[in-house]
């Protein structure tokens, strides 16, 4: 069989091509051909997925210390991941960010440097931040935004979230309190303000713009393409043709949940696969109950980790997968 291994990463524990290298190895010692294909729905990740970095830039991270920002440029094409500049993991997580202080400044910096080098493609992935500031540190960190109209200038979304509920939906995930959300609420509305005055934008009508904190709201007042992030993953990476031309397809990601079937990886792999009448198969670190019903509908079969394995699935995550993938490639040809 021509197996395709389009999988995400296992947060924490294994990144999207060390799982797709477990999946070949379990194909490889079961006869079969594999093609790696790590995959992102344009949160933490993207970068890796869409080539990896070739640069670092040092700028000013979300709480203003100077953070080593590694991004990608490539034959005039510039692929920045926020979370790496603007992230909450820069800053030691939720209990040491201050959010009403966090500023997306240092992304702006590097979207500059793209410009600076006469980028013509510019792809910003969000997901991860440190950040509830509508994007504004990055729209003022941006010399001259004008340039940004003679590129191609595309933001990767992980949600649909609307501009000025970012604060209520994910600012407690940063550290924030109830009175901070609502002052955080308060700010996005002048900045929703200030860019339609500025832009002659308003961003609080455009679904995604929420993402990031608002980021893709400033970046959309600035021009941007907000797209879903796994479809601007699948056409870079040939998603589609290595799905027409595989036999089965296994795919996967650390925690399967509800959420899952809501634009990320492993539920839109399961939904192009049932397009395609391909069989697909998911290993997971953990399959939560709330998973089964869209696992049904799409006619997928799932492997938890955990279950399968105990505590070693959460931890010794990729030789679970090859014993997972081959397991499962066995269970076929039985």
């Amino acid at each position: 069989m021509r197996v395709l291994a389009a999988v995400d990463k296992f947060r924490g524990t294994a990144t999207a091509h060390e799982v797709a290298r477990a999946i070949a190895d379990a194909c490889w010692t079961t006869g079969h051909e594999c093609v790696e294909l790590p995959m992102a729905d344009g949160g933490e990740g993207t970068l890796a997925a869409l080539g990896s970095a070739n640069r670092t830039l040092q700028v000013q991270g979300p709480l203003g210390a100077p953070v080593q920002a590694p991004w990608r440029f490539h034959r005039g094409t510039a692929v920045i991941e926020m979370a790496l500049a603007s992230g909450l993991q820069l800053v030691g997580g939720a209990p040491h960010n201050d959010v009403i202080a966090a500023s997306t400044i240092g992304t702006g910096q590097l979207i500059d440097a793209a410009l600076n080098l006469g980028a013509d493609r510019i792809i910003v992935c969000l997901g991860g931040s440190a950040t509830t500031d509508g994007g504004l540190g990055a729209v003022q960190a941006i010399t001259v935004p004008a340039r940004l109209k003679r590129v191609e200038f595309l933001v990767a979304c992980d949600v649909t979230t609307n501009f000025l509920d970012a604060a209520d939906v994910f600012a407690a995930q940063k550290g924030a309190t109830a009175t901070q959300i609502k002052f955080l609420t308060t700010r996005l509305t002048g900045t929703a303000e200030h860019y339609r005055q500025r832009f002659n934008v308003d961003v609080t009508r455009i679904a995604g713009s929420g993402a990031a904190g608002g980021l893709a709201g400033g970046l959309f007042a600035l021009g941007a393409t907000l797209m879903p992030g796994f479809d601007i993953v699948a056409e870079e990476v040939g998603l589609y043709a290595a799905m027409e031309n595989c036999d089965v397809i296994i795919t996967g990601e650390g925690q399967l949940d509800d959420t899952s079937f809501d634009g990320k990886v492993v539920g839109s792999i399961a939904a192009l696969g049932k397009q395609q009448r391909k069989t697909v198969h998911a290993i997971c670190g953990d399959v939560h109950a709330s998973a089964r019903t869209h696992l049904k509908r799409l006619g997928v079969g799932a492997t938890s980790l955990r279950e399968t394995f105990g505590d070693d699935g959460l931890t010794a995550t990729t030789r679970c997968v090859e014993q997972a993938a081959a397991q499962w490639l066995a269970a076929r040809e039985a």
